[in-house]
């Protein structure tokens, strides 16, 4: 079974690989020859992941997913939210909008904060939403070089290290990504049976 992840992020295709069967095999935009950036423009991870995964199946005529991830601070209001990619502003490194977090979360005792994906898949000319949570803080300092995005500063429940200092198969079994997309696999392998 072939699936088209809606994503030109790399580490986001590494990271789905790894937790997929040999069965499902994933093919990145830039499998399919899709070299267009797919604007984000929904106000929703939810509108975002659809907008994404619709884009694929009308314009290539693959079955698909695609994921929106937020970083969801409590401090902040919820935010970035919807614009964790952005949120330092467009064309941005990921050490920027990192920084701009350990700046705007100076002398905030708060520090609660959750990762959220929302993943939508396209089979089979219907649509299903998988989502995935995990629960953490965000810390004062960077800790770690693995991962990307705020994954340096971001420590999950229950654990005494940050995404960053976990290995992928260790972030994936709780990370929010990982939970999403276990549910997506536990679908698929009762349906990729179906073809």
């Amino acid at each position: 079974m072939k699936l088209v992840f809606a994503t030109n992020n790399k580490n986001k295709v590494k990271e789905v690989k790894a937790l997929l069967s040999d069965r499902i095999e994933i093919l990145s935009l830039k499998d399919i020859g899709c070299v267009e950036d797919i604007e984000e423009t929904e106000d929703t991870l939810e509108g975002n992941a659809r907008l994404k995964a619709d884009y694929i199946t009308k314009n290539y005529g693959y079955d698909c997913f695609a994921d929106d991830t937020g970083l969801e601070v409590e401090a902040l209001n919820g935010a970035p939210g919807v614009l964790s990619a952005r949120y330092a502003g467009r064309n941005v490194t990921y050490e920027d909008n990192l920084q701009k977090m350990l700046k705007e979360m100076q002398g905030i005792s708060n520090r609660k904060a959750q990762f959220r994906t929302v993943i939508a898949l396209n089979l089979n000319d219907k649509q299903y939403q998988f989502k995935g949570v995990c629960k953490g803080e965000i810390l004062k300092l960077k800790q770690g070089n693995e991962g990307f995005g705020y994954d340096p500063i971001f420590k999950p429940v229950g654990f005494d290290k940050s995404f960053a200092e976990m290995s992928i198969k260790e972030k994936g079994k709780i990370s929010h990504r990982g939970l999403a997309i276990s549910e997506l696999i536990s679908f698929l392998k009762i349906n990729a049976s179906t073809h």
